[in-house]
């Protein structure tokens, strides 16, 4: 990165702490619980994009955390039910003191600020600046007028919440990320139907993540809870069923229409570049709850199940695509079809099968639509800032299948990893709407 983008990308932060405590205090003299958790979420939004460390399964990781620690702490003030036990590894967390008054939305920032920090340890130093100023603005907020007594009781609830789950997520087998994920020795699999590196970056020569399957998950049993039947068989014959999908994305990215290259821009949510794509939904999440003023639990339960869901999906993913480690399309047709094709967007490092776009977006649409319902329309804006015109939606499953296919636009994946992708994401999600939030 230049130096010019750096000094953009530490601006962009600072900006972003203090815009999204302004938005936290926009409305009443004092933000609600609501408000607190839409300002952080805007600003770990930010800390994603300018966080090295942070591709699209870490993401995740922490969007699940940050959501069962906003939720944990608006719980204990509101009819909502504790996930402790339904979530997997995670015990019951500390009580609330008997007979002492808490203020809720002091509660649910103490507890999510401290949680970002712990998350977002390795931001760098202007990151970490933007945190502070970001705690320190919204804590200031949400303080005013209150008794010192309630102040210290509720930052002490929170801060409890936020070391719980911190000590939860330790043993899940995300927390450390070496070499930004990509492993030091590793192993190819032998064979043309296999994955092999396409960066000439030297440290894109081993896949990112190869582990993450084996992580916890969250709400659904393992990684392999969710498996897919294998993907064609890999063959060069013409007119073969896996040729024919091969044949199909060299098609699709030579006659691209002009709204289809749109819709591979609108939804490659590079890492660094963007939100991330979990990131984008947790976009549309938030501007979805704050068109329907949506109060607290509202709030709180939205962004737990959302963010438990797109975990669950990339670990989901992760398991099957280093299960079948499949061959990447510019890589065969490249040595089949065409030696000079070239895909519109940077074919990511990793294994084609499934898709990570369609089975985390599969996965945030069944939580999305279970909550808001299944016809619900909605804009997505995630990408204004960025240059990128808004995009209607008919539902949420319209938006899921466009991220799908987006890929195929972009020349990433084969059309079977999306589908399938798609119909995996449907069944992590299942998982975390089944959780049971009400008493």
């Amino acid at each position: 990165m230049s130096r010019i983008r750096r000094i953009g990308a530490m601006t962009l932060i600072v900006a972003a702490a203090w815009l999204a405590a302004g938005q936290a205090q926009a409305g009443p003299a004092r933000p609600g619980p609501q408000d607190v958790v839409r300002g952080w979420y805007k600003m770990v939004l930010e800390l994603v994009r300018h966080t090295p460390t942070y591709s699209p399964p870490v993401a995740s990781r922490s969007f699940a955390y940050i959501g069962v620690t906003a939720y944990e702490a608006a719980a204990g003030g509101t009819g909502l039910q504790s996930l402790a036990g339904q979530l997997n590894g995670l015990t019951a967390l500390p009580q609330r003191e008997a007979g002492g008054a808490y203020d809720e939305a002091v509660v649910v920032n103490a507890a999510i600020a401290a949680t970002v920090q712990g998350l977002f340890a390795n931001t760098g130093p202007t990151g970490q600046r933007a945190l502070a100023a970001m705690a320190r603005k919204t804590g200031g907020d949400v303080t005013l007028g209150l008794a010192d007594d309630v102040v210290a009781r509720s930052q002490a609830r929170g801060n409890a919440i936020a070391a719980h789950i911190l000590e939860w997520s330790k043993d899940d087998g995300g927390q450390a990320v070496e070499n930004m994920g990509f492993p030091m020795e590793f192993k190819l699999t032998p064979g043309p139907a296999h994955w092999v590196p396409t960066s000439l970056v030297a440290q894109q020569q081993t896949p990112l993540l190869p582990d993450w399957g084996s992580n916890r998950t969250f709400a659904m049993p393992d990684g392999a809870a969710c498996g897919l039947p294998p993907p064609p068989s890999y063959s060069e014959e013409p007119n073969s069923a896996f040729y024919n999908e091969a044949v199909d994305v060299f098609d699709a990215v030579n006659g691209l229409t002009a709204e289809q290259r749109e819709i591979a821009r609108f939804w490659s949510d590079d890492p660094m570049l963007s939100p991330t794509p979990p990131g984008h939904w947790l976009s549309i999440a938030l501007e979805v709850l704050e068109r329907e003023e949506a109060d607290a639990e509202l709030t709180v339960d939205t962004m737990a199940r959302l963010g438990v869901a797109l975990a669950d999906a990339f670990i989901g993913c992760w398991d099957a695509k280093f299960k079948y480690d499949l061959v990447r399309p510019i890589t065969y047709i490249r040595r089949l079809i065409d030696p000079k094709w070239d895909a519109i967007l940077i074919t990511p490092p990793f294994p084609e099968y499934p898709s990570g776009h369609s089975t985390q977006s599969g996965a945030a649409a069944a939580v999305l639509a279970g909550i808001f319902g299944e016809n619900f329309a909605f804009e997505d804006s995630t990408h204004v800032r960025d240059g990128l015109p808004p995009r209607k939606f008919a539902s949420f499953w319209a938006a899921a299948e466009e991220a799908g296919i987006s890929r195929l636009y972009g020349g990433i994946h084969f059309r079977s990893a999306i589908d399938l992708g798609l119909e995996q994401g449907k069944c992590v999600g299942a998982y975390a709407s089944a959780l049971r939030t009400r008493n």
